[in-house]
């Protein structure tokens, strides 16, 4: 069944000419860039964007895997702060994110001649306010998964039958994400959210984690999974100075884990 369903992705690439894939550093964007690699070969090219919210092991995330599946590879760098729409931080955010990703994105296909931007959005995002995706859309970015209807558990079966190495990560998001709707956008508050987040993995081996920045407070959301791990009174008390350091007052944990959407829930 995902044998198939991954020969179909592959073959929707088998026409496109000359290709560039944004590559996330996530498994959705890997998937696609494996079958376009796999479908057209030098003419495929990933393209990853280091617009300063995007983590630090986002973006290694993304190097690692697209070395493994041998793809072209290049990382364009921008800064997102410079947008005053996005900075502002209002519910289109992401549509302001992906509208000037786009941008960027095609400049590189005209370097590269390359008639065709494809994403990793997948069927199931469709599901959910995704600003962002009108954006990309607009722009003329196709979206192969979601053509296929291939879910984000399909996603998975996929690269784990291709053997990707992040078949299991969680999914994520930029580091803006963390800050609730009319709190403006930092590079100070993206630092501090980028080093909370490093010490919760760190200190209870977590996966999946989110730190919201609610100014004084920090809440944290892990896998609902994982929330298990959490329950140690030496390493609370451990995660509550450290992130006190940071500059935070109150450190807060999200009794019901994480889910999408739990920004702006206190």
């Amino acid at each position: 069944m995902m044998q198939r369903k991954f020969n179909d992705l592959v073959s929707w690439f088998s026409d496109k000419g000359r290709v560039i894939v944004a590559l996330s550093g996530g498994v959705d964007s890997a998937v696609v860039a494996y079958a376009a690699k796999n479908a057209l070969d030098g003419n495929a090219i990933a393209v990853t964007a280091d617009y300063k919210t995007l983590s630090d092991e986002e973006l290694q995330s993304a190097r690692k895997i697209a070395k493994e599946i041998g793809i072209k590879h290049q990382v364009i760098e921008y800064s997102e702060l410079d947008n005053e729409d996005f900075v502002k931080n209002d519910e289109h955010r992401c549509f302001h994110c992906r509208n000037e990703l786009a941008e960027h994105l095609l400049e590189v296909a005209g370097r590269e001649k390359a008639g065709l931007i494809v994403d990793g959005t997948n069927a199931d995002d469709l599901d959910d306010f995704r600003p962002g995706i009108q954006a990309l859309k607009q722009h003329g970015v196709k979206s192969p998964l979601v053509e296929l209807s291939i879910t984000k558990n399909e996603v998975r079966e996929i690269a784990n039958m291709l053997s990707l190495s992040i078949f299991d990560k969680p999914s994520n998001a930029c580091l803006a994400s963390r800050i609730p709707h009319g709190t403006e956008v930092t590079t100070d508050k993206l630092k501090r959210i980028e080093q909370a987040e490093i010490i919760v993995k760190k200190l209870f081996h977590v996966k999946q984690v989110r730190v919201r920045d609610h100014g004084e407070i920090a809440r944290i959301e892990v896998g609902r999974d994982e929330r298990s791990l959490l329950f140690d009174q030496g390493k609370l008390d451990e995660l509550d100075s450290e992130l006190k350091k940071l500059g935070f007052r109150f450190v807060a944990i999200e009794a019901s884990g994480y889910k999408t959407g739990n920004l702006n829930v206190v």
